[in-house]
């Protein structure tokens, strides 16, 4: 039997990799999922470690470490209609960044996993 596929944002993710106190929910519904995202999600996690690194400089070396468990989470990346994301933004009011999310989970008819509110009520909307 296939797994089941969750498209997954930055915001969930970087819950995970860094211990965050959501971390077991999002956790929790992701097991057993095969994840997907688009390319952006990298650039996405180092940002966030960035602007960790920078409101906590004393602790760059445990964000850096935290950040390496990165490799151990498979997330499959794919590329994404960046004409359709631009249609979606507008219609949404998303950010371009998190409308590519929300158009990967369409194109593929499955769920989003997301810490984002505003992503959240979108994808729940815009069915």
């Amino acid at each position: 039997m296939p797994n089941i596929v969750k498209v997954i944002d930055a915001s969930a993710l970087a819950a995970v990799i860094f211990g965050e106190t959501s971390a077991e929910t999002v956790a929790a519904q992701a097991r057993g999922c095969d994840l997907v995202a688009p390319y952006l999600l990298e650039f996405e996690l180092v940002n966030v470690c960035v602007s960790k690194i920078r409101r906590t400089p004393a602790d760059r070396e445990l964000l850096l470490a935290a950040y390496s468990r990165r490799a151990t989470i498979k997330v499959e990346t794919m590329d994404v209609d960046y004409a359709a994301i631009l249609v979606l933004a507008q219609q949404t009011g998303l950010t371009g960044y998190d409308a590519s999310y929300l158009l990967l989970a369409r194109t593929l008819g499955v769920e989003l996993v997301t810490l984002d509110r505003q992503l959240q009520i979108a994808a729940e909307k815009f069915r």
